[in-house]
């Protein structure tokens, strides 16, 4: 399967301005990129990358005073395979778990588990351990917050999200890792490009979503609590412990974002060749 995906992102600032996103593949996924038009800039200027603390790939420059458009186009091969299911998967014990596993049991700054630890022992201390109680907690969150885009609050954190019981995919991703942790189960936030490949079109589309994963049996698995149901087609851009972690832009100093368009679009061949063929 191939998927073309990309962004447009426009931003202002009234002054030279140091700014970091977080925007492409993740580097696990560049042999897979079979055509790229890397990042470019309007008006273009001078950019660099470096790895974070997490292994993603960060993109770092300067924007000038007034407008500034960053944007990128890509056409990835895909298995096309949902995500995987293993309901067997057992839980590490504790003291079994690799070192650079341990960060992702701490609460962090959207994940309080200190709040939420009482909370999570009660509705899932009592539910089959390892690949089960992870979906169980993702039943409850899909059914406990209600999803809505008028929702969003960038300081809502999971507690808050428990509490009002509404948010958008994120505050679903939040609660979920913060729950896991609790349960002592290892738990990180992802975020990235999902488009509506294999399922009907979301009549509230948005490409980038957010979504976490667990360390079950030795290895990292993919869990949705927005969606609560294996999806085709994602394109992970970054890890962390929370959304602080890896928010898609951060600028040291005032901005404003005047334009924010994702696209992620099952293509054919010949749409590949296509695109080929007008970018030589």
């Amino acid at each position: 399967m191939l998927i073309r995906y990309g962004y447009e992102l426009a931003f202002n600032c009234p002054q030279p301005t140091l700014m970091v996103c977080l925007l492409d593949a993740h580097r696990e996924r560049s042999q897979e990129l079979r055509y790229e038009i890397p990042p470019a800039t309007i008006p273009p200027i001078p950019t660099t990358t470096y790895l974070d603390t997490f292994g993603n790939t960060v993109r770092r420059f300067i924007a000038p005073t007034g407008d500034l458009t960053i944007t990128s186009d890509a056409v990835i091969e895909d298995s096309g395979l949902p995500d995987p299911v293993e309901l067997d998967a057992r839980e590490v014990p504790v003291e079994q778990l690799p070192n650079d596993a341990l960060v992702f049991l701490l609460g962090s700054r959207y994940c309080e588990t200190d709040k939420l630890a009482d909370i999570a022992w009660l509705h899932f201390g009592s539910s089959p351990r390892g690949w089960r109680r992870v979906q169980a907690i993702c039943d409850f969150v899909y059914g406990h917050l209600t999803f809505g885009y008028e929702h969003a609050r960038a300081t809502r954190t999971a507690f808050d999200a428990y509490q009002e019981r509404i948010g958008v995919c994120r505050d679903f991703a939040h609660l979920a890792v913060a729950f896991c942790r609790c349960m002592n189960i290892p738990a990180r936030y992802a975020n990235g490009f999902l488009g509506d490949i294999g399922v009907p079109p979301d009549p509230a589309p948005m490409d980038y979503n957010a979504w976490f994963e667990v360390f079950l049996d030795g290895r990292w698995f993919t869990f949705d609590a927005r969606h609560n149901t294996p999806r085709i087609g994602r394109i992970t851009v970054a890890r962390g412990r929370d959304a602080t972690d890896i928010p898609l832009a951060t600028s040291f100093g005032p901005h404003t974002l005047k334009t924010f368009r994702v696209w992620t679009d099952e293509v054919d061949a010949a749409t590949l060749q296509d695109l080929k063929r007008r970018s030589a």
